[in-house]
């Protein structure tokens, strides 16, 4: 039967219940127990014949002669509840037949008993709806072809795929346990502007809008980092912030225009301190959500196990492509690219032609946690140089490298942190050369930002920083082939309507 037909079936019945004086959208429930508190003090509450009033969604339906059995479930489990025409009266039993259906959600009071075969049942004395459905929930979910349609309902999703509300759950845990990690060594929480008059703190393609009471345009923020760097030269000297970025670029397996980001900021540290920091926090991580240190990504293990691999930007491009960054201009590199089958965006530099071979040639082959350090000088303008008088790595002394590293899982980019800039002058002439990359067509670059610049030359002490993807984080802890999986609402094309 077509779905527009169950639907006006639906109505009829809603109708009925009307009709006789019951709102089938009520105000108020009683509930005794959550389903889950139910089963685990089944044993007492059984036994002492204890009136219970349960709540949730009916699963199925059966009926059996004078009597009929259901499934349902609230956000805690399922159990059964059993319905007989001689203990509710033949009306209200036949009303119940003939108005409720799967998908409703119901109130339940009775006794808890055992039938025949053990299962722990719910004799209904008494039901009321709580929420009557107009469309019936699919019958074959599980088995849906259709990828996309389970991200465009996943309530439905939810509902039939006990693995995807596990994974969100795993999602929540994850978030909390980095919080108390966090919080524990001293890291205040604390929120920043999503709407900003300039975008910075990357390099991304930012949305626009217009905000209409000051007659000004503004822009949905790119990363928090500008902002946490005021507050670390206001005098907190530690902080974080979770939260959604916007990045009006493209979408494929690891990248979604909306998503959730971890910054934290730790005055008088610096890259190294932080990488040492991160691998801390996942061994938290590991401990606490998955109790274990190795944990099953795409049919391999990841192992998690400290100290992780080091290993420097020009060194793994050099080992993957042949290609030495010393030696090389950006025509000639540009050109190496294209060779290579790799596009480069319109007016990038020698860095970010650079960082498009890294990540198609060399990024994926890395499996286990891997810290990739020392990025040219140019990769990222908010990024320290490297001292190369008291750090040479390789014995290569002669290259100018950014004191950072970007953090990579099963060839994921999960993190980007630096020792960050915090000279105003050198600040403001690596602005003043992202403006020229940008003039050049790089739409990517950063923008000048004044306001941020003015506080900067009132001092920032020495500060380590990262960015951390909560989705791609989740998406490899939760064996999730991409990213759309790990987010509950993903941005989706629109369906053509008729």
């Amino acid at each position: 039967m077509a779905e527009q037909n169950l639907r006006k079936i639906r109505i009829q019945k809603l109708e009925a219940i009307q009709r006789a004086g019951i709102n089938p959208y009520p105000g108020t429930v009683k509930r005794t127990h959550t389903i889950t508190e139910a089963l685990k003090d089944f044993a007492k509450l059984s036994k002492t014949e204890t009136l219970v009033i349960l709540t949730g969604r009916i699963r199925s339906l059966r009926e059996h002669g004078g009597s009929c059995f259901l499934h349902f479930q609230d956000g805690t489990n399922q159990i059964q509840a059993y319905f007989k025409k001689n203990r509710l009266g033949e009306k209200s039993y036949q009303f119940f037949l003939d108005n409720f259906d799967i998908g409703d959600f119901i109130e339940i009071r009775g006794i808890l008993f055992k039938t025949k075969r053990g299962e722990k049942t719910i004799e209904a004395g008494d039901y009321k709806m709580l929420a009557k459905s107009l469309l019936p929930l699919p019958e074959k979910w599980h088995g849906l072809q259709d990828v996309e349609e389970r991200y465009r309902k996943r309530y439905l999703d939810l509902l039939f795929n006990p693995d995807v509300k596990e994974k969100f759950i795993l999602r929540s845990k994850t978030t909390k346990e980095i919080r108390n990690f966090l919080e524990k060594k001293g890291f205040l929480e604390v929120e920043t502007p999503i709407l900003q008059p300039i975008y910075g703190g990357a390099k991304a393609k930012p949305f626009k809008t217009h905000l209409n009471a000051l007659n000004m345009d503004l822009y949905l923020r790119i990363a928090p980092e500008l902002y946490l760097k005021r507050l670390v030269i206001g005098g907190f000297d530690k902080v974080f912030e979770i939260g959604r970025l916007f990045r009006n670029e493209g979408m494929d397996k690891s990248h979604n225009p909306e998503y959730t980001s971890l910054e934290f900021y730790w005055a008088y540290a610096d890259y190294k301190d932080m990488m040492k920091m991160v691998e801390e926090m996942f061994k938290s991580i590991l401990k606490n959500v998955f109790k274990r240190t190795t944990i099953e990504y795409e049919g391999r293990k990841i192992d998690f196990k400290t100290p992780w691999q080091r290993i420097e930007f020009s060194a793994l491009v050099k080992k993957h492509t042949k290609i030495d960054l010393r030696e090389i201009n950006d025509k000639a590199l540009a050109q190496k690219a294209k060779k290579l089958g790799i596009d480069i965006p319109k007016g990038a530099g020698k860095p970010e032609i650079a960082d498009e071979i890294y990540k198609k040639l060399c990024r994926p082959k890395i499996w286990n946690p891997c810290f990739v350090i020392n990025h040219p000088l140019g990769s990222f303008p908010l990024a320290k140089e490297l001292d190369q008088k008291t750090h040479i790595v390789n014995g290569i002394s002669n290259e100018r490298k950014l004191a950072n590293f970007q953090m990579v899982i099963a060839g994921w980019e999960m993190a980007l942190g630096f020792s960050e800039l915090n000279d105003p002058l050198e600040q403001r002439k690596r602005f003043e050369e992202q403006e020229k990359l940008r003039k050049k067509g790089f739409e990517e670059a950063q923008r000048i930002d004044k306001d941020f610049l003015e506080a900067l030359e009132y001092g920032m002490p020495p500060v380590a920083g990262i960015g951390m993807g909560i989705d791609r984080l989740v998406a490899v802890l939760s064996n999730s082939h991409a990213l759309r999986e790990a987010m509950l609402f993903p941005m989706m094309k629109q369906k053509n309507k008729k």
